[in-house]
């Protein structure tokens, strides 16, 4: 897998770190030659100086053979004109993109952007979820369009689903449950999984569905 970071603030060079360390092919892209020579010394050839945004750097980064294009900048229009960029002019990569105002999610999705990870959103979720609303569904990620999410939810002691299998448990249409964490165990959920309170859920939920999968929960 190829994959390009633009961005090379803490958000950027942490994940191409992190990337590397897998055995990933990656480059990372910063602009400010300062903090690019500052990261090539530590991470060597796989920085380069360079504006993703321009087609011309994208192209000699080699966007056209990239299986993903992630925009981390610190500015929600430079990420969204670097996935657009990728999308229109190299029409193969998956593009990912960072957000800071949860109310650009929707223009992201539909103008083409694969995936947004808010991290507004995420604390504030988490603020709330210390707080008390142990029912919250917490968003992880924005899917193409906006309209569907991938959600971290748990399952409070007054829901009716707790203690019934899986299968017997009508979930609302626009919703599928991902994995389940129970006492620091993963698990694909299956039919004769039995549901239990404090369960820790990952599900897929289209935003139309998100209040009923919330209320059921």
């Amino acid at each position: 897998m190829y994959v390009i970071v633009v961005g090379g603030g803490k958000v950027g060079s942490n994940l191409a770190r992190h990337l590397i360390e897998e055995g990933r092919e990656v480059l990372l892209l910063e602009k400010e030659t300062s903090r690019a020579r500052a990261l090539q010394s530590e991470l060597g050839e796989s920085v380069v100086c360079a504006d993703g945004g321009r087609v011309e750097h994208l192209r000699d980064a080699g966007a056209n053979r990239a299986d993903v294009v992630v925009a981390v900048t610190g500015s929600d229009e430079t990420n969204l004109v670097i996935c657009q960029v990728a999308k229109i002019v190299f029409l193969k990569p998956r593009t990912i993109a960072r957000v800071s105002d949860p109310r650009n999610e929707a223009i992201f999705g539909t103008l083409g952007v694969d995936l947004t990870v808010s991290s507004t959103r995420i604390i504030d979720a988490m603020i709330e979820k210390q707080v008390g609303a142990d029912d919250l569904v917490i968003p992880l990620l924005t899917l193409r369009g906006g309209d569907v999410e991938i959600v971290e939810l748990r399952i409070s002691d007054e829901s009716p689903i707790v203690g019934k299998p899986l299968r017997d448990v009508a979930l609302p249409a626009g919703s599928i449950l991902v994995a389940v964490f129970r006492g620091g165990r993963t698990m694909i959920p299956r039919g004769e999984t039995i549901l239990e309170q404090n369960d820790e859920l990952i599900a897929l939920v289209t935003r139309l569905d998100e209040p009923a999968l919330r209320r059921l929960l």
